[in-house]
């Protein structure tokens, strides 16, 4: 599988997508969302629309740390578009207004 790094992830999104899905592992949803629970683990973590793209979704496993994220376009076409490892759930609080982070 492809790795893209962050930033091409992000200026992807910027530019509407179909380009992230180019080269990329793509299939029915359910199957690959299956394929990641039974062999990583792997369960859905957060999820974000993306302009007129689709759907962005983080999937990862906190006992084994791997990570995926997924994009699944408006024709229901779902793609790999990075996975990883040692994934950390911690969110960040938001500074108060003013303070530097």
């Amino acid at each position: 599988m492809r790795v893209l790094p962050p930033s091409l992830i992000v200026l992807a999104a910027l530019a509407g997508m179909p380009a992230a899905a180019q080269g990329s592992v793509c299939g029915q949803r359910e199957m690959i969302v299956q394929r990641l629970l039974e062999q990583f683990g792997e369960t859905r973590q957060s999820m974000g629309l993306q302009r007129d793209s689709g759907v962005v979704e983080i999937f990862a496993s906190l006992e084994s740390g791997t990570w995926t994220i997924l994009l699944t376009l408006p024709n229901g076409l779902t793609c790999l578009v990075a996975a990883g490892e040692a994934w950390d759930s911690t969110a960040t609080p938001r500074p108060p207004k003013g303070k530097a982070t």
